[in-house]
């Protein structure tokens, strides 16, 4: 009767395991393979010390998978439900949280359209007042996309964006390695391609691209906070703070091109397929799928950073990244684990050493590929790190000017005050703690030798236990520390701030981990916990749906006024009054609205990952110091411009940090600045060449000669025949 009541598949490997000479192991059993050979041994090693996760979740969808009809229906009676009904459920869950999480996506890509709709009124634009509104290096970066659409041929436009000599004077430059043009070179084959020609513009084109991403970008983060939870609530609850808090979460509404736009969406997608891979009781559909998606991490990362070597035109600074040493240094510990018994003293040893052992096999190998691999090191980072962290002072421009950048300052209490308002920053620093103790107590276990357990059980209240818990509480925490020093990585981590509060008042886990600690009696733990992870969430979802939900729809429905007649004026001036050749010189992030508005050559560009352009942006710059007149001509005419353009704003610029405006960091640099008891003030025997022009007297109209201006810019023709006049 005992041996009749085994299942038959069992009986079956049982019976083949001991025919090759002893009871089979329970691992060789489920693999239903025979004892190998003595000399396979080293084989075998190696495949059980490679029993990680992935051959974890192989063999747990194996045995799902087979185990028997029978037992499955024992197990449903006793819960009282039918395998047709439990279908149906897992089925309708699954529908209703991917339409959910698509809806979401979409809704947020069409709120992102009509708030730029509301915002810029781009419908009744005209295509130069269109081109305005992208600034700075946005300008660049839609110029060039607008040229790839002119060129004859996409060759031929691809051709002249890597040998481009028309956009910058006497230079010449490789447009898509510098800028990193592969956004542009993708959409603008798809508008080709698609035969959007006679039905979309261009500009709704690539504007409707980024925006679909952005709602790629909501989709992968609902899914991620959906997998971890186990429901699509906590995808809601993500996407309503992602939404609230945007001005913190995204800069999509003042720089659609700016390539954190195109990338982030794909780095969400990364981090939900690595949860789905990384969660023990996912299904075995969705297991294959995320294991489809990042299986062999580190390979695939040794492949992108090879991809990104030949993309950017063999790049050899990519060789001699630290993420390429850090990712050889993690396999060779790998394969040091795989090879070592285990049990033993020295695999006990090596769990002990192996952070030490990464760290220090990753700075040698990144030492010794710099020794050997030509590159050329970024002085001007480094500087920068240097300056930043206080180890060092400098007076130079570009590097204080740098420093003066608000995405390169370390965040204000407004940001924080944001958060706080919106209930995120609580809710979040409550979760990370919970995760984190929990993560520390599974460390300490594991190192005085208890083993982690098979399945974990909401009962147990370990939370810390889950692996995609401990990888994005590790994220969540170096992301974190990037943000508390540089405002612009606020962009990265708070879009995660939002996904991981909102897994966390959603996960029975979580809240069932909190209640073991308090060792709570009074009440049933597990029906709190699921109480919990349902009320917190419904609750928060209808005090922000009351505060901020009017918020939102306010700023759908007024008309925002953004006009500039200014620089329209300036742009319709040069069109028509400009010679076709003329070089204009001016502050970079103007030249750059210049080179998109009227195709002109300029003389510098809002690009800081060159030294010689960047040797040129704090060149030009002078035209707002106290220089002479025969200086600042000297300059201009070394890079062949023939026209300047001064902006009132800058040469008047009133900032709220004195030592931050463009003069007062060219006065530093320049040597112009007195200090006398504790005051500083700028002293030079010449004025500030912006105020002085202006007065219309020699020595200055010897070299310029003003030909146009309006309230907010003056024109100046450089002159090529100097006339002296007293």
């Amino acid at each position: 009767m005992r041996e009749r009541s085994r299942p038959r598949g069992r009986r079956e490997a049982g019976g083949s395991g001991r025919s090759a000479g002893g009871a089979a192991s329970p691992r060789r059993e489920r693999r239903g393979a025979p004892a190998p050979a003595a000399g396979g041994s080293r084989r075998l090693a190696m495949e059980e010390g490679a029993a990680d996760l992935r051959q974890r979740k192989k063999q747990n969808c194996t045995e799902s998978d087979k185990m028997a009809p029978e037992e499955r229906n024992k197990e449903n009676s006793k819960l009282g439900r039918s395998p047709k009904y439990m279908l149906i459920q897992r089925f309708a869950k699954l529908f209703f949280g991917c339409l959910a999480a698509v809806t979401s996506g979409m809704m947020y890509a069409v709120y992102l359209s009509t708030y730029h709709e509301r915002k810029f009124w781009f419908s009744s634009r005209q295509e130069l007042e269109r081109e305005i509104t992208f600034q700075g290096d946005s300008a660049i970066y839609y110029s060039f996309y607008k040229e790839l659409l002119k060129a004859p041929s996409f060759e031929r436009g691809v051709y002249e964006l890597t040998h481009n000599n028309k956009t910058i004077s006497l230079k010449t430059i490789n447009a898509v390695q510098q800028m990193t043009l592969y956004p542009e070179l993708i959409a603008s084959v798809l508008y080709q391609a698609s035969g959007s020609e006679e039905v979309i513009e261009p500009v709704y084109f690539y504007i409707g691209i980024v925006f679909g991403l952005q709602g790629i970008y909501v989709t992968a983060l609902f899914v991620t906070s959906w997998v971890m939870s186990g429901t699509w609530l906590a995808g809601m609850l993500t996407v309503a703070w992602f939404i609230i808090n945007r001005t913190d979460t995204t800069r999509i509404d003042y720089s659609i091109p700016s390539r954190e736009n195109w990338a982030l969406p794909y780095f969400a997608c990364q981090v939900a397929a690595l949860t789905g891979y990384l969660k023990k009781n996912l299904n075995c559909s969705a297991e294959k799928f995320c294991y489809l998606l990042v299986h062999e991490v580190y390979k695939i990362y040794l492949f992108s950073l090879f991809l990104g070597y030949l993309l950017q035109f063999e790049n050899s600074v990519l060789l001699v990244s630290p993420l390429l040493s850090l990712v050889a240094a993690l396999m060779l510990s790998k394969c040091l684990q795989m090879n070592m018994k285990k049990g033993t003293l020295m695999s006990r040893l090596l769990k002990i050493m192996y952070i030490y052992l990464v760290l220090t096999v990753t700075v040698t190998l990144n030492l010794l590929l710099k020794m050997f691999l030509p590159h050329k090191e970024n002085e001007h980072l480094l500087k920068f790190i240097e300056v930043k962290l206080g180890l060092n002072t400098t007076k130079n421009f570009t590097m204080n000017w740098l420093l003066c950048q608000e995405s390169l300052q370390a965040p204000s209490q407004d940001f924080f005050l944001r958060l706080t308002q919106s209930s995120l920053l609580p809710f979040y620093i409550l979760v990370l703690i919970i995760c984190l103790f929990s993560v520390t107590q599974v460390i300490f276990r594991r190192i005085c030798g208890e083993p982690l357990k098979e399945t974990v059980k909401l009962e147990d209240g370990r939370i810390g236990e889950r692996p995609e818990i401990v990888y994005h509480v590790i994220h969540t925490i170096l992301l974190g520390c990037l943000a508390m020093c540089l405002e612009g990585m606020k962009y990265l981590w708070t879009p995660y701030v939002c996904m991981l509060a909102a897994f966390g008042v959603c996960s029975p886990e979580l809240w069932m981990t909190l209640f073991k600690w308090l060792r709570l009696k009074a009440v049933h733990p597990i029906l709190l916990a699921l109480i919990l992870s349902m009320a917190v969430p419904t609750i928060i979802g209808f005090s922000l749906w009351k505060e901020f939900f009017p918020r939102i729809m306010t700023e759908l429905s007024e008309l925002q006024e953004f006009y500039d007649p200014d620089t329209v004026e300036l742009m319709t001036w040069i069109k028509r009054q400009a010679p076709v050749a003329a070089v204009f010189a001016g502050s970079p992030q103007l030249m750059g609205v210049i080179k998109l508005c009227t195709g002109w050559m300029v003389s510098s560009l809002p690009l800081y990952n060159d030294d010689d352009l960047l040797k040129r942006n704090e060149n030009i710059y002078q035209i707002y110091s106290k220089r002479s007149a025969e200086d600042i001509y000297k300059i201009l005419t070394s890079y062949k411009a023939n026209f300047l353009v001064i902006e009132d704003s800058i040469c008047n610029e009133v900032g709220p940090v004195r030592g931050c405006r463009v003069k007062d960091l060219l006065d530093i640099a320049n040597g112009h600045v007195v200090c006398e008891e504790g005051d500083s003030y700028a002293y030079s025997k010449y004025g500030r060449f912006c105020h002085e022009i202006k007065m219309n007297y020699s020595p200055y109209v010897n070299y310029f000669t003003r030909v146009y201006w309006n309230r907010s810019y003056f024109v100046y023709r450089i002159n090529t025949v100097i006339s002296f006049q007293s």
